[in-house]
C-alpha cells in the first residue's frame, strides 16, 4: 500500500519530470470550471439514447479530482478549516469535487439503472442504488482520496471523510454484501470486465474505508470468491475477446486486485500479461477486436505491466511498458486513477526506467507471430522485434463474443505499424448499443468489416462461427485458414474457405487473402475498409497514409469489378483513430457465383512499381 500525504520523504523526492507533469495538469484543471452534473444529462439515456453526455461529465469530474488530489499529495499543502480560500488550492478543489460526487443522487450509469427503467422514470432513486461500473469508479476514487489525503482532509475539511465512508457504505459495500446474484459476478461462467472492474473497487473500498475488521474480512473474502469466477472464464492463451481496450478494464484490474490481496496469481497470468503487446502494431496502434479503438485513447497504468513483468520474469513486457509510457507522456498518468498514479509515482524503479528509456527502434515485445487459439486471433509480421514492413492479423471466432462485431474471418493489414486495412472500432456508446438494435449501427455490421458478403451479411450469436480453423507458421510464411460458411444464414452456403497469409520470402513480402466457395446463389461482394487516401484503377488500388506509407491492393480485374465509397466520420471516438473519413472498397464478383475462387494481395507500394 502506498503511503499517504504525510510521507514527505517519499513525495518530496518524486522526480522533477513526473512532478512537473502532474502540477501542470492540475494548473489546467484549476483554470477551468468543474463539470456540472445535471438531471437532464442523466435522463438523455431515456430521451434520445445519448448516454455518454452524463457519463463523460462524471468521468471528467473524477479525473479532475484525481489530478488535484495527486497535486495536493505532491505539494503537501494544507490549511486549517477556518483559513481563507486560496490557502491550499489543489486540496480545496479536490474537496469540492468529492463533495459534488457525494451529493449526486446516483453513481450508476443511466443505462444500467434497472430501477428507473422499471418505474418508467427518468430520474434516479437514491434509496435504490445499483452497483455498476459507475458506482465502482467513484467508490475507488473515494477510497484512494481518503487514504492519500486523510490527515489533511481532517484538518481542512473535517467531516468529509465520514461523509465519504457513508456514501460508499450505502451505495457500494452494503449492496455488494446483501445482493449476491449480481450478473457481473459470473457464477454462470459468463464473467467479463465488469467482474474485476467492480470487485477491484469494492476491495479498495473495504481495505481503505471499512473500519469494522470483521466486516472488512468478510467483504475481502467475497471479492476473492468473485475474482475466482472471472479467472475460471479466462482462456489459457491469455486472449481477451472483448479487445485491447477492455484488457485494461478487466485483466489489468485483476492484476491490481491481486496486488492489494497480496496474491501471486494463477498460472494463466504470464499469457494474460502478454496480450497487449501481442496486439500491438506500432506507436499507439493496436489490433482492435471487439469494442476497441484502433488507437488507445486515455491514460493507462503502464506501471502495472512493468511491475508484473518484473515479477514474472518477462523482460519483453517490461520493455513494452516502458516504451508505451514514454510514448503516452511519461511515468505517471494522473488521469488513469488516483491509486494508480500514486503507485506509479511511489515506484522509484519505474520512474527511473521511464526516465532512462532511450530512442532505440528495437521492440523486443513484437513477436514474429502469435496465435491465440481460444479467441482464434493470429498476428504475424515481417520481422520479429520491429514494426517496420507488413503486419497481418486475422480472426476466426464466432459472433457471440463479448462486445462482439459481426466479423468472423476479418483481417487487418498494417504497414510500418500503421493499420491501413482496418477495423472501424467502437463508436460512441448509446442506449441502444447493448440492446437488440446493436447491429443496426454501421460499425458493428459485417458490411463494414473485411469479410465476404455472399448476398447476405453475417448474423449475431455464438452459433455463427468459423469452422475447421487452422494456423500454420513457417520461416517464410504465416497463414490462418477457416471455413466461414456457418457465420452466414443457414443454407446460404455449402462452404466458404478463407486463407489469410503473410509471405516473408522473396524480394518483397506480401499478404494474400484467398477465398474459395460453393453453393452461393447470391451476388458475391468482398468488402475492404481502408484508412487513408485511396486511388482505384483496374485490378489495383493504392492506399496512402501519413508518413509516406503506401499500400497496394491487387486482384484480377477479369473476376471482380471495384467501387469505392467514402464514409464521413462525425463520431469523436472514431475520428480519433481515423480522422474525417474512411473508405470502403467493394469488389463485386462478375459472372456465375455459385462457386468460385478469388484472391486479393497487399504489398508496399513505392510509387513506380509496375
Amino acid at each position: 500500500m502506498v503511503p499517504d500525504v504525510t510521507a514527505r520523504s517519499l513525495w518530496d523526492a518524486v522526480p522533477a519530470e513526473a512532478r512537473d507533469a502532474v502540477l501542470a495538469a492540475a494548473a489546467g484543471e484549476l483554470a477551468r470550471p468543474a463539470p456540472h452534473l445535471s438531471a437532464g444529462d442523466w435522463a438523455r439515456t431515456f430521451r434520445d439514447g445519448a448516454r455518454t453526455v452524463h457519463e463523460d461529465k462524471v468521468r471528467r469530474l473524477r479525473e479532475r479530482v484525481d489530478v488535484l488530489a495527486l497535486a495536493a499529495v505532491l505539494t503537501g499543502e494544507v490549511a486549517a478549516a477556518t483559513a481563507p480560500p486560496g490557502a491550499c488550492p489543489h486540496l480545496d478543489a479536490a474537496v469540492d469535487g468529492l463533495m459534488t460526487l457525494a451529493e449526486a443522487s446516483t453513481w450508476c450509469w443511466a443505462p444500467h439503472d434497472r430501477g428507473a427503467a422499471a418505474r418508467g422514470e427518468v430520474v434516479p432513486d437514491p434509496d435504490d442504488p445499483f452497483l455498476d461500473l459507475g458506482a465502482a469508479e467513484i467508490a475507488a476514487l473515494f477510497a484512494w482520496a481518503d487514504h492519500a489525503l486523510g490527515p489533511h482532509l481532517d484538518t481542512r475539511a473535517p467531516g468529509l471523510r465520514r461523509r465519504l465512508r457513508r456514501e460508499v457504505d450505502r451505495r457500494v459495500l452494503t449492496p455488494f454484501e446483501q445482493v449476491r446474484d449480481w450478473h457481473w459476478i459470473g457464477r454462470d461462467g459468463g464473467a467479463n470486465n465488469w467482474n474485476p472492474w467492480i470487485h477491484g473497487a469494492v476491495l479498495a473500498a473495504a481495505l481503505l474505508l471499512c473500519d469494522d475488521a470483521r466486516r472488512r474480512e468478510r467483504v475481502v473474502r467475497l471479492v476473492a470468491e468473485g475474482l475466482d469466477h472471472y479467472l475460471a472464464c479466462l482462456p489459457d492463451d491469455g486472449g481477451i475477446d472483448e479487445g485491447i481496450a477492455y484488457w485494461w478494464q478487466g485483466a489489468c484490474r485483476l492484476l491490481e486486485a491481486l496486488d492489494l490481496l497480496g496474491a501471486a496469481g494463477p498460472p494463466v497470468l504470464p499469457a494474460l500479461l502478454a496480450y497487449p503487446q501481442r496486439m500491438h502494431l506500432g506507436a499507439d496502434w493496436y489490433v482492435n477486436t471487439g469494442d476497441a479503438p484502433a488507437r488507445l485513447a486515455g491514460e493507462r497504468p503502464w506501471h502495472v505491466l512493468f511491475r508484473w513483468g518484473e515479477r514474472l520474469g518477462r523482460p519483453a513486457t517490461v520493455a513494452y511498458a516502458v516504451s508505451a509510457a514514454r510514448e503516452s507522456g511519461g511515468a505517471v498518468q494522473p488521469r488513469a486513477g488516483l491509486g494508480r498514479a500514486m503507485a506509479a509515482l511511489a515506484d522509484r524503479r519505474w520512474c527511473r526506467a521511464v526516465a532512462a528509456a532511450g530512442t532505440a527502434s528495437a521492440a523486443p515485445w513484437l513477436a514474429r507471430e502469435c496465435w491465440l487459439p481460444r479467441i482464434q486471433v493470429m498476428v504475424a509480421r515481417e520481422t520479429a522485434g520491429s514494426a517496420d514492413g507488413l503486419t497481418v492479423a486475422a480472426k476466426a471466432g464466432h459472433n457471440g463474443e463479448h462486445h462482439n462485431h459481426l466479423d468472423v474471418g476479418s483481417y487487418w493489414v498494417a504497414l510500418d505499424g500503421r493499420p491501413m486495412v482496418v477495423d472501424v472500432g467502437q463508436p460512441t456508446y448509446t442506449a441502444a448499443t447493448f440492446g437488440p438494435h446493436r447491429y443496426e449501427e454501421w460499425p458493428f455490421q459485417s458490411a463494414w468489416h473485411n469479410v465476404p458478403e455472399p448476398g447476405r451479411g453475417q448474423l449475431p450469436g455464438a452459433g455463427y462461427r468459423a469452422c475447421d480453423v487452422a494456423v500454420r507458421f513457417e520461416e517464410s510464411s504465416a497463414v490462418l485458414r477457416a471455413d466461414l460458411s456457418a457465420a452466414y444464414p443457414a443454407g446460404l452456403l455449402t462452404r466458404w474457405e478463407r486463407a489469410v497469409r503473410l509471405v516473408r520470402a522473396g524480394a518483397q513480402p506480401y499478404v494474400t487473402v484467398e477465398d474459395e466457395w460453393a453453393g452461393c446463389p447470391e451476388p458475391v461482394l468482398f468488402r475492404h475498409v481502408l484508412a487513408g487516401e485511396v486511388e482505384c484503377g483496374a485490378g489495383r488500388a493504392v492506399v496512402m497514409a501519413a508518413g509516406g506509407r503506401w499500400l497496394e491492393l491487387r486482384w484480377d480485374p477479369a473476376v471482380a469489378t471495384a467501387s469505392i465509397e467514402h464514409r464521413d466520420i462525425d463520431d469523436p471516438r472514431l475520428a480519433r483513430s481515423w480522422g474525417a473519413r474512411l473508405t470502403r472498397l467493394t469488389l463485386a464478383v462478375t459472372g456465375p457465383v455459385s462457386g468460385g475462387r478469388f484472391a486479393v494481395s497487399f504489398r508496399r507500394y513505392s510509387g513506380n512499381d509496375s
